[in-house]
């Protein structure tokens, strides 16, 4: 099915017709459509879904999942402690900050947020994490919340092939086992939750165009990959729940892979964020199928050859491994192309059009995506809400509201 079509073009040309550019906006009907699809995909497993807020990075669009998601949704899983307190702020609670920081200003931030009795767990995997959190605790007087996070890479039968992200150093039961007992030297701080987030398997497209033996390799991967994490972590919480741990809640999955997440039994609840703005990596899943959401336009301003167009502005690069699936890609009209020795340029980026492109001239839209969910929030001040054929309202990001957390 494609996801794009020139249809969808003059809709947004006609939308952005009075707006500065460049501008970045949001379909409010795909992204509507897209809380709904999440939900969907855990009805029949029981499990609530946790915003991930790094994708979003606006406050006004994470309240929209909550309001039109209603209880399928349920917490926040944010990425800076910062970002936690502003979100409480905002009146958000239930909260679990994705990685560790032991800084004394996010210390601080954490035991103002206990002591307010809001539900706020910062992730550790080691007794260090532990040793800090629970002096800042007796200091103030405050127990703390943490929520334990387990690897799961995937190490084909031992070897030491690596197979994922590189975040816990907590593998194995043993170790898991470990930690927990070392905590309960610390009594100022308290495990409450634990996350296995198996990025390898959420963040990976599997059902790329014309890319079907790779795609085979990467379902095969996939594949044994879930078999193995899912016994290991379930083997895991199993053992902390026997070691006396009351878990409040247990975390995994992602956007992509929230089906086969949604099929551990262990989990109470899986997380996404990619998915309900569906940027440039999270387009080609064959278990699950989102619909993009959001979008930032760039103006014509040159036409340097026949059947070349360049815009003005429009590098907006992702962070990861440098790589042409890490650059924006250009989406309406349908078949533009970047040129590979200029690419998505700081100040111009020029196109090849396909012959069959609508006229475009000096003044006109170009629509991109970017390649990662949040990081166009990075950009913008703003994201224009369109529905239709109209911009209907605006919203800020958190660098309008004058936040930058990393």
């Amino acid at each position: 099915m494609a996801l794009f079509a020139n249809e969808d073009y003059f809709r947004f040309r006609d939308a952005l017709k009075n707006e500065r550019l460049p501008a970045a906006f949001v379909d409010l009907d795909a992204f509507d459509a897209n809380i709904e699809y999440v939900a969907s995909t855990q009805r029949s497993t029981g499990k609530t879904i946790r915003v991930g807020t790094k994708s979003i990075r606006c406050v006004e669009l994470t309240r929209r999942v909550f309001r039109r998601g209603g209880p399928a949704y349920r917490g926040i899983l944010g990425f800076t402690m910062e970002e936690a307190a502003f979100l409480a702020e905002k009146g958000f609670d239930d909260i679990i900050v994705a990685y560790p920081s032991v800084q004394q200003s996010d210390l601080d931030l954490l035991v103002k947020l206990t002591k307010a009795k809001k539900i706020v767990s910062i992730m550790v995997d080691s007794e260090e994490h532990l040793k800090i959190l629970s002096a800042a605790g007796k200091r103030a007087r405050a127990r703390l919340r943490v929520c334990v996070e387990v690897d799961m890479a995937y190490r084909p039968l031992g070897t030491p092939v690596h197979l994922g992200l590189r975040r816990s150093p907590v593998r194995t039961v043993d170790q898991a086992l470990r930690l927990a007992r070392v905590s309960k030297k610390y009594d100022w701080v308290r495990i409450d939750s634990v996350m296995g987030y198996e990025g390898h398997i959420a963040g990976l497209n599997d059902d790329i165009p014309g890319a079907g033996l790779k795609n085979v390799l990467m379902r095969t991967i996939k594949k044994a990959s879930v078999r193995e994490l899912t016994a290991r972590r379930d083997d895991i919480v199993d053992a902390l729940k026997a070691e006396g741990l009351d878990l409040r809640l247990v975390n995994g999955g992602g956007s992509g892979s929230l089906a086969s997440s949604g099929g551990d039994p262990r989990l109470t609840e899986v997380t996404a964020g990619s998915a309900f703005y569906c940027s440039g990596l999270f387009h080609h899943f064959k278990e699950v199928l989102f619909r993009p959401s959001a979008f930032f336009a760039v103006q014509v301003v040159r036409i340097p050859a026949p059947g070349m167009i360049t815009c003005l502005g429009g590098g907006y690069v992702a962070s990861g491994a440098m790589g042409p699936d890490k650059l924006p890609s250009p989406v309406l009209p349908v078949g533009l192309r970047l040129l590979p020795l200029e690419a998505a340029g700081e100040v111009q980026t020029p196109l090849t059009l396909p012959d069959d492109a609508p006229a475009l001239a000096p003044g006109d839209p170009v629509v991109f995506q970017h390649a990662k969910a949040g990081e166009l929030c990075e950009r913008f001040n703003e994201l224009l809400l369109v529905q239709g054929e109209r911009v209907i309202g605006r919203v800020k990001t958190y660098r309008g509201e004058g936040k930058a957390f990393l």
